[in-house]
């Protein structure tokens, strides 16, 4: 039987905490953000924080292909692939929260949730920043 092992680096920790907050303000200050319950932000976060390590791991790999394409063609497919993934990750950001949490969680539509992404990774690079000038 095969063990399935996480490991959690204390960053991550910070991350889903910050994603916490800034979706608890979001929800607090945008009538289209909706989470019922503490405990459901907190599951909320934990899945953004899940989908964007996705994310932003595949356009780390698709960058790298478009910065090593050689051919016009590549670098053309790469850009239309780099595209498609950004903008088809909001999508799956809405429909994960949609199927996950079944209503109780609303992150508004593309331009709401495309906000909402935008805010979590700039507040997430704000505190990794401020936690390693304390270092």
């Amino acid at each position: 039987m095969s063990r399935f092992r996480v490991h959690l680096r204390p960053a991550d920790v910070v991350d889903v905490f910050v994603y916490v907050v800034v979706l608890n303000l979001a929800a607090e200050y945008l009538p289209q953000v909706i989470t019922e319950t503490f405990t459901l932000s907190l599951l909320t976060a934990v899945l953004l924080k899940l989908i964007l390590e996705v994310v932003v791991a595949l356009k780390d790999r698709v960058k790298g292909r478009l910065k090593a394409a050689t051919s016009l063609t590549g670098r053309i497919a790469s850009g239309i692939l780099l595209w498609a993934l950004l903008v088809g990750s909001k999508f799956a950001v809405l429909e994960a929260v949609s199927v996950a949490f079944q209503g109780q969680v609303q992150l508004g539509g593309f331009f709401a949730v495309t906000g909402l992404i935008l805010a979590l990774l700039i507040s997430r690079a704000g505190v990794r920043r401020l936690l390693r000038d304390l270092d």
